[in-house]
């Protein structure tokens, strides 16, 4: 088939993936699974073919990344109920004056946020907020800023979120590398959602309710335990997967590769070893350690799996839209576009991530689109820069927060604010935050 042939079955299949979900109020797997079905019709490729590039690139997919997701969802799930997250939260801020709220708030929201959801990280830490900010007598933005950046960035940059884990698999990236350079990245972003939080605070000037209500808000995360886990613990437990796959890539390069110590930081270090041996000392630490019974740990594990089927799906059809475009060759044509053009793979990619997210509303279905069109470009890429890509396809992919993502009008309800407020903040954020990470990124791009 021609270029234009190829540029034109993309185009469409993109464009039906945007009305869809848009328009049409489509769950975004039925979408995927049908824009899959036109781009292939569009490109001339025959039912045979569709099915077998669609069925291949899901499941490779989830076979990539499906078993990290489910563990991810029992760490975070055992923390929220556990009460490990409320005991991290107390004693950090117990600890903090007015004036460090936001910064404290932001470590805590990072802290949190490496295992969890965003979305359940928010309505996690909601109640806390509004409570923070009815004592200190400070407008809710102060400290609510803070947290949405420090979650939103854990879960766009490092792993074990879904966006980062399915776009590293899609590009063939090293994991490690990837989550070394995300913290790299979204410390300093974070930081800046810190620093701007008392400029959003005055400008929109929002006060928690000061009612009975609110006080009581707190239940919404109160643990299931008899008592809190331990801080230290808690932390620790949170860390764990972090230091075991930092310490493999660490391994790597230092240490020669027949050593012995190497082989067990590899191991240690692998994904699914890694979040394994955190969920065994979650159990021990966070479910044992607030005094649960055997039993409501396994009710524990197993609900967490239903928070994320409907995850699993979307990555898994956003990994077979993926390999129809590739199996047609629309990377190909990026590649020799971006090349002619001599743009940097990683401003391509940030770019084409952005305006899917800013049209779709959806993050998961911009990285995933995003790193199906640009995966050719990472061909010729050493690790340090494959690793780039993928944090450059996860912050175009929380480009420009508006009314077609849940997250608006989960900020705009959470917070209380006109939708012409959350606009002037959370969808403004979401525009500063990604450009900043975009340099943050082209500065690594640039030295390493």
């Amino acid at each position: 088939m021609g270029t234009t042939q190829i540029v034109i079955a993309a185009a469409i299949g993109i464009a039906l993936i945007v009305a869809l979900i848009v328009f049409a109020k489509l769950n975004p797997f039925i979408s995927l699974l049908v824009s899959s079905g036109v781009v292939a019709a569009v490109a001339g490729v025959g039912p045979s073919e569709l099915l077998n590039s669609f069925t291949t690139g899901f499941g490779s997919t989830l076979g990539g990344v499906g078993a990290l997701i489910a563990l991810g969802a029992i760490i975070g799930a055992l923390l929220l109920k556990s009460g490990g997250a409320n005991s991290l939260v107390d004693k950090l801020l117990s600890t903090s004056s007015v004036r460090l709220l936001p910064w404290a708030v932001a470590l805590v929201a990072a802290i949190v946020g490496i295992p969890m959801f965003f979305e359940t990280g928010v309505v996690l830490l909601i109640p806390l907020i509004m409570l923070i900010a009815r004592r200190a007598k400070v407008p809710v933005l102060l400290v609510g800023i803070p947290m949405l950046v420090g979650l939103g960035q854990m879960h766009a940059l490092v792993p074990p979120h879904p966006g980062p884990l399915a776009v590293i698999d899609a590009l063939g990236a090293d994991l490690g590398t990837t989550m070394f350079f995300g913290f790299l990245v979204a410390i300093p972003i974070t930081a800046v959602g810190a620093l701007v939080a008392p400029f959003f605070a005055r400008w929109v000037p929002v006060m928690a309710p000061d009612d009975e209500a609110a006080g009581q808000a707190g239940d919404a995360s109160a643990q299931t335990g008899a008592r809190q886990p331990r801080f230290g613990w808690t932390v620790a437990t949170i860390v764990l997967p972090v230091v075991l796959m930092l310490g493999r890539t660490v391994g790597e390069l230092a240490l020669p590769e027949d050593s012995g110590a190497l082989q067990v930081l590899v191991f240690l270090g692998t994904p699914i070893v890694a979040l394994t041996l955190t969920v065994l000392l979650a159990i021990v630490t966070l479910g044992f350690g607030a005094g649960l019974k055997m039993e409501s740990i396994g009710s524990i594990v197993s609900g967490s799996f239903g928070s994320i089927a409907s995850v699993l799906l979307i990555v898994g059809a956003g990994g077979g839209f993926k390999q129809t475009l590739v199996d047609i060759g629309v990377g190909n044509v990026v590649a020799s576009v971006s090349t002619s053009l001599a743009l940097s793979p990683m401003l391509v990619a940030w770019v084409i991530a952005a305006l899917i997210r800013a049209a779709t509303g959806s993050a998961t279905v911009a990285a995933l689109t995003a790193a199906g069109l640009v995966s050719p470009l990472v061909a010729g890429l050493d690790t340090p820069h494959a690793a780039l890509m993928v944090l450059a396809v996860g912050l175009g992919s929380g480009f420009l927060s508006h009314v077609n993502d849940a997250g608006f009008w989960m900020v705009k309800e959470f917070f209380g604010l006109t939708i012409g407020q959350t606009f002037k903040t959370w969808s403004l954020l979401t525009v500063i935050l990604p450009v900043v990470g975009l340099g943050l990124v082209a500065i690594l791009w640039a030295v390493v």
